[in-house]
């Protein structure tokens, strides 16, 4: 009997930002029943700090991977999650998210149709706490994603792709560092590594559920104050330059 091909969903969650894990896991669950045939989820959760309680709301499964380091942020977690990985494939889906409906068998067919192409990103619905929900206001069309396009957004404020719904081939995503041990903005850096060194694929189909509440991190009133904006901005930019300027491409 064959083995599985595995595609890897990385989760980061902290104490106190357990609040929808639950959600997301059934979404990830389901989506375990949507993927192509020889393909499985493997669900890796990681507790961006050490208290185990996070952890504690999720069912045992062979498929569901927890973990836990020291904090240092969701970066950070989902790197830490890493070594546990057995995917070809990495996805990332935040803790207050959820999956579309066949999320991950699309990402697995882009990716499968356009071998020479490192990643793929699918587009997002924002939901609001009213229960209604938004699409992305610089949703880039289905098709080939550049790092010039992605690069050239970024320098006007306007990213246009959600870093959280990512997914990547894994020896790329090792390559490029994985995510930096940023305080913001680290799911974006990543994207543009991953453009820097390979085209990717923009999924015009909705991947995820982006979840607007106040409890989410981006939303704290000290959020804005984690670092410098210009600080953020210059080293996003710059490592993305930098693997650019080597002129070294995946694969």
């Amino acid at each position: 009997m064959s083995r599985s091909r595995i595609i890897s969903v990385v989760t980061p969650v902290y104490d106190g930002g357990a609040k929808y894990l639950e959600e997301a896991y059934v979404s990830v669950r389901d989506e375990r029943e949507r993927l192509p045939d020889g393909w499985d989820v493997q669900w890796l959760v990681q507790e961006d700090g050490t208290t185990g309680r996070p952890l504690r709301i999720l069912p045992e499964a062979p498929w569901i991977s927890t973990g836990m380091a020291s904090r240092g942020g969701a970066g950070v977690a989902r790197t830490m999650a890493l070594p546990r990985a057995t995917g070809e494939l990495v996805r990332t889906l935040d803790a207050d998210d959820a999956l579309t409906p066949g999320a991950l068998a699309r990402d697995i067919a882009a990716l499968e149709e356009h071998p020479q192409m490192g990643w793929c990103i699918s587009a997002g619905l924002d939901l609001l706490p009213d229960g209604s929900t938004v699409a992305g206001p610089y949703d880039p069309p289905e098709g080939p994603l550049t790092y010039e396009a992605l690069l050239a957004a970024y320098d006007v404020s306007e990213f246009p792709v959600l870093g959280t719904h990512l997914t990547a081939r894994t020896p790329l995503l090792l390559a490029v560092g994985a995510w930096p041990a940023l305080p913001a903005w680290e799911t974006i850096a990543t994207v543009l590594c991953c453009a820097a060194v390979s085209d990717g694929w923009m999924l015009s189909a909705p991947g995820g559920i982006y979840r607007k509440h106040a409890g989410q991190t981006t939303s704290q009133p000290d959020y804005a104050e984690v670092a410098d904006p210009s600080q953020l901005r210059f080293i996003v930019r710059a490592q993305a330059e930098a693997l650019r300027a080597s002129g070294w491409r995946w694969p």
